[in-house]
């Protein structure tokens, strides 16, 4: 059987991918302003006087995903981002065991003036939030005084309807509070809803879409086109997912997957945190390792993350699965770490699974002959320095027991795919639905 038939047999989920664009753990979280938000903007050369600043507030049981995956695309847009927490200490317990440290508390931020409000979901988060006064305040002042606001998931409905926000205007919110938000607003299905400068989105798998939106509402569509491009995002929203297919092998593990996720500074917290997020919803055990010598890393866009372990407490258990997220700087730390590369080159030996997204298929298990006899894909820009590149265009590859992905837009699919390979396909989709990534 020629190559391309037996891809065509065992990829039955497999559909012609565009690649761009449309228009669109115990972990911690959190920026790199940690100074005063004065000094930050006057010793920066990176924060100019044209800096938009956002107000993303988190609470106990924020949906960790919505929070950073806005958090990294607007700071990718040049965005000031402060990310306050409405608790009374910076750090909150987020949802799916994953911690925020904010940079400050919302009490720091009363006086203070936002080109845009951002309300993450997440239950009991969105409660905290819509019973917060302060934020309240904050909120209500920026409505009235025509500046653009916005939530997404339980948001929407729980806060902003609550306080009246939304009234006379189309909104959106997770499923399961749409009838409550009907009382608020006129409610509409869409991933994401703008009205004037009103912005409202579904849930987890809408925060890509919705915080590319937030940058057209900043900066205008061409600026949020040139930061959706190198996040490869889909282009057909709302479809099942696919992927390509060779080799299939049934993947097993005990009675639950238990599974490594190394992070370094300069790894892509949205990465991270997505495979983190979506692997932990589906109930595998996830560990996250630190590769450098302290728990706590600076990610890609300036987010903190810290490890469950260091790599070196972890270093001779055994795991079912080791996947890296991207991110240049944290790909570099990987390829130089003499233990991670190691671990993995075992996992290979072994006939384990191991997998990666972004620069670390290229910049990782390239090098070290990790993809030695194996199809995979890459971030785009770095798919020439793959030794076989006949897979680049799929957006998530199964090899075997390797699975390889592009970007950040690809890392749902990627951590879905992981999910069938371990727990069947109905199971993904159901997940993939529950997160309203698919229809």
């Amino acid at each position: 059987m020629s190559r391309h038939k037996m891809v065509a047999l065992s990829s039955r989920h497999l559909t012609p991918l565009a690649l761009h664009l449309s228009f669109p753990s115990r972990l911690f979280l959190a920026s790199s302003h940690s100074l005063p938000r004065r000094k930050i903007r006057s010793s920066s050369s990176i924060m100019s006087s044209a800096a938009k600043k956002v107000l993303v507030p988190v609470a106990n049981g924020t949906e960790p995903l919505e929070a950073t995956v806005t958090i990294d695309v607007l700071r990718r847009a040049g965005a000031d981002v402060t990310v306050a927490s409405v608790e009374k200490q910076l750090r909150v317990d987020a949802a799916h065991g994953i911690k925020i440290l904010a940079d400050s508390l919302i009490s720091d931020c009363e006086r203070s003036d936002f080109d845009l409000i951002s309300l993450p979901g997440g239950m009991p988060g969105s409660t905290t939030l819509r019973d917060c006064k302060t934020l309240e305040s904050i909120v209500r002042k920026q409505a009235a005084e025509g500046q653009p606001y916005a939530a997404i998931c339980a948001a929407p409905a729980v806060a902003l309807g609550s306080w009246g926000l939304l009234k006379g205007l189309k909104a959106t919110c997770y499923p399961s509070f749409m009838e409550q938000l009907s009382s608020t607003a006129s409610v509409v299905e869409s991933r994401v809803q703008k009205d004037g400068k009103v912005v409202t989105s579904r849930g987890p798998g809408t925060t890509m879409e919705y915080a590319v939106s937030l940058i057209e509402i900043l900066y205008g569509k061409e600026k949020a086109d040139e930061v959706s491009g190198p996040l490869v995002l889909r282009s057909n929203h709302g479809d099942a997912y696919t992927f390509a297919e060779l080799n299939p092998i049934q993947w097993t593990c005990g009675d639950i997957p238990k599974i490594l996720v190394p992070i370094a500074n300069g790894s892509e917290e949205m990465e991270a945190v997505i495979i983190i997020d979506v692997l932990r919803r589906a109930k595998a055990e996830v560990v996250v390792a630190s590769v450098g010598e302290k728990l706590e890393i600076v990610a890609s866009r300036n987010v903190k993350l810290v490890a469950d372990v260091l790599l070196d407490d972890v270093i001779n258990n055994s795991f079912d699965l080791i996947v890296l997220p991207g991110g240049l700087g944290g790909a570099q730390a990987f390829t130089e770490s003499e233990k991670l590369v190691n671990l993995l080159k075992k996992q290979r030996e072994s006939n384990k699974l191991y997998g990666a997204i972004c620069a670390s298929p290229a910049l990782v298990l390239e090098p070290h002959g990790l993809l030695k006899g194996k199809k995979a894909t890459a971030f785009p820009a770095l798919c020439n320095k793959l030794s076989d590149p006949s897979e680049v265009e799929n957006r998530v590859v199964v090899d075997g027991n390797l699975v390889t992905s592009r970007g950040p837009g690809t890392t749902m699919e990627f951590a879905l795919v992981i999910v069938e390979k371990f727990f069947g396909r109905e199971k993904a989709l159901e997940l993939g639905k529950a997160m309203i990534f698919v229809h």
